[in-house]
């Protein structure tokens, strides 16, 4: 017994001799001739993995691993990019490379949540909050309760990911990590978002851990419990999680007293949350063939406005329901519910365009890439009508998902909220001729006759619309540039007014000089603002039409990260009566940590769902790009000259540290 002991050390002893030779052959090679040291690297990796304290040795050797260059030419070499929920993805493909990228990953980001290893641009709190997240998605596996078929795609390679797991379990600690995953989820859906999947796998990967450690989960599971029986028995006929099947047969059964209790469970669940229940589509189409339509007013949790729009549309909410709504596509149910909510339907095209939209006729390649991401179990159409209903419900819940596609993005959000009838308009040009036809300057431009995009043909974690437009959009947005590339001047001057709509202000305000990036005439770029925006200084003007805008967006240090595009929508006092501007940030997560106490907030500060905010010196000091349309406006009140300079100093000590011109 001692023998096998010691021979098994001396493996893991030559192993781990030869992966540090190996890794010091990739540190001093040069970067043209990585590639050749870094199969070695990885397939030595592989084989310690697979021993005793294999996964011990590599965490030690993580941040070496990755200042060598482990992860160059790789999805894993900007961790800042990194998914979350495409983890489980790669490791269930059983792809033994990746797995071990996947792995030496993890533990490099791991030894930076320790403070024992950095990477610019990806901060402790990061690392820390990506990995909570991943915990998360993969509980079942840190539990060891895998499925079968991961356990033999991976082979050997199983042990480890489940220690990979494990480690990282015992450093975030399980409790934190519940604790931290619930908060994150209730303050995700604070925000409403269109694409919910990735939450539904969260609340399912609690309701796991709940049941593992037998219900009892200590203070972490505060709040847990109406997240988990919102999605899986938000009602007493649900109680028991009883399937689908089972669940509509159960139906034939309640009395008329039970089932509206069923309808009002329902809705009670869904505005709590804002997530719904795959029950939730069963309830609406069971009620629909069973002639008790009287239940979807309750069922859907309508106020007199909601009431008195299904009463008027009646015929066509029906089809909709009848059409749209299906376990799969449940959470549309909340998007059908706020689009009556919202008095969208009163809007006179906006009917006969939704009639449109059921009829309408995919093209064989948008039906195919609609079915390479939502399945085919539905008909892609079905997909699309439920995403458009949920897009015209949740303006602000568009997302650009993990795509540098912020521009189109806010496009959708910012016609499904002020021009419905346009987005329906272009959603059918997409949907059954594969072009969009729009016009710059009274130049057409046709989609599909324009070059590639270079980011948006393969989409990732969007919702259908988003899909299926932003790839023409983002051409055409694209195109606009070019016609536009030899004027002075930023090209958004003229291509903001153009590309969203005639409600865009003409004027036109830039921070920086083009050429060189630096501030330039920013003291009367802040005036400007406040003069435009302030409701003290601009004869309390409020924001009729949203506007387009564009920040410069800081990490949680304050360094500059990049240019970005979001709305204005609103300015108004918060409830301690400070100035907030009220934006919408189409980056699927508003509420961030700018730097030097600029912290963005989605919620407690009067924000409507989908809005984040800021108090209005802290929004002056981000911005770079905004539009006004001052037309007719009084003479100004004096200015108040203390707080523009200290927007002044808080945008040179962030985004701005670096623009500052030198004096001649």
């Amino acid at each position: 017994m001692m023998q096998g002991s010691q021979k098994k050390i001396a493996v893991v002893s030559d192993l781990m001799e030869k992966i540090e030779h190996a890794i010091s052959n990739l540190e001093q090679a040069r970067p043209f001739n990585k590639e050749r040291y870094r199969g070695q690297v990885l397939e030595l990796a592989q084989r310690v993995l697979k021993q005793h304290d294999g996964v011990e040795h590599l965490f030690k050797l993580a941040p070496r691993l990755d200042k060598a260059g482990v992860f160059g030419n790789t999805d894993w070499d900007h961790p800042d990019k990194l998914i979350p929920s495409l983890v489980r993805n790669t490791l269930e493909q059983g792809d033994q490379q990746l797995t071990v990228i996947e792995l030496l990953s993890q533990l490099r980001i791991l030894a930076i949540t320790k403070g024992e290893h950095t990477r610019t641009g990806f901060t402790q709190e990061q690392a820390r909050h990506f990995l909570t997240q991943v915990l998360a998605l993969n509980l079942s596996i840190a539990f060891g309760a895998a499925d079968e078929a991961m356990r033999t795609r991976l082979g050997p390679l199983f042990r480890p990911v489940l220690e990979v797991q494990q480690l990282l379990l015992k450093n975030i600690g399980y409790e934190d990590t519940l604790g931290s995953l619930i908060d994150e989820i209730w303050r995700i859906m604070s925000q409403r978002p269109i694409q919910v999947t990735h939450v539904k796998a969260m609340v399912a990967q609690i309701a796991i851990a709940i049941n593992q450690s037998d219900g009892g989960i200590g203070e972490s599971g505060l709040g847990a419990d109406r997240l988990v029986s919102g999605l899986f028995n938000p009602t007493k006929g649900s109680l028991d999680d009883p399937g689908l099947t089972a669940y509509q047969t159960r139906l034939a059964t309640l009395d008329d007293s039970a089932l509206q209790q069923e309808a009002y469970g329902f809705a009670r669940a869904m505005w709590d949350i804002g997530l719904v229940s795959d029950y939730h589509a069963v309830f609406l189409r069971w009620v629909l063939d069973n002639d008790q339509a009287r239940l979807i007013p309750d069922a859907l949790g309508l106020s007199s406005t909601g009431l008195d729009a299904l009463r008027s549309y009646q015929d066509l909410v029906h089809h909709l329901i009848r059409e749209a709504v299906h376990p799969l596509t449940a959470q549309c149910i909340y998007g059908l519910a706020m689009l009556l909510e919202n008095g969208c339907l009163y809007s006179t095209p906006i009917a006969p365009a939704l009639w449109r939209q059921i009829d309408l006729n995919l093209s064989q390649e948008n039906q195919t890439l609609l079915e390479q991401a939502f399945g085919d179990d539905l008909p892609a159409r079905i997909h699309l009508l439920a995403g458009t209903l949920s897009v015209l419900g949740q303006p602000l819940g568009v997302g650009q998902g993990n795509n540098p596609t912020c521009q189109s993005a806010r496009a959708i959000s910012l016609w499904a909220y002020n021009d419905p009838d346009y987005l329906l308009h272009i959603i059918a040009q997409a949907t059954e001729f594969n072009s969009i036809l729009m016009h710059f300057e009274g130049r057409p431009l046709a989609s599909n006759e324009l070059p590639q995009s270079l980011h948006a043909d393969t989409l990732l974690e969007t919702d259908p619309v988003s899909m299926v437009l932003v790839p023409h959009l983002d051409r055409i947005y694209a195109e606009m540039g070019r016609l536009c590339a030899d004027r002075e001047g930023d090209p958004h001057r003229w291509i903001n007014p153009e590309f969203h709509g005639w409600w865009v202000g003409r004027e036109f305000m830039l921070a920086v000089d083009v050429k060189t990036g630096q501030l330039s005439g920013y003291q009367e770029f802040i005036e400007k603002f406040y003069r435009s925006y302030h409701p003290l200084y601009n004869g309390n003007h409020p924001i009729i039409h949203p506007q387009p805008a564009g920040l410069a967006t800081t990490d949680s240090l304050a360094n500059f990260v990049g240019w970005h595009a979001i709305t204005l929508i609103r300015v108004a006092l918060d409830q301690t009566n400070v100035m907030r501007v009220y934006f919408f940030n189409p980056n699927n997560d508003s509420g961030q940590n700018w730097g030097n106490g600029v912290h963005v907030s989605t919620q407690g500060h009067g924000e409507r769902y989908g809005e984040s905010s800021l108090p209005f010196d802290q929004m002056a000091s981000r911005l770079y790009i905004f539009h006004d349309d001052p037309a007719g406006r009084p003479p100004p009140p004096a200015l108040p000259s203390e707080e523009i300079s200290e927007v002044h100093k808080m945008a040179v000590e962030s985004w701005a540290k670096d623009r500052i011109p030198s004096q001649p």
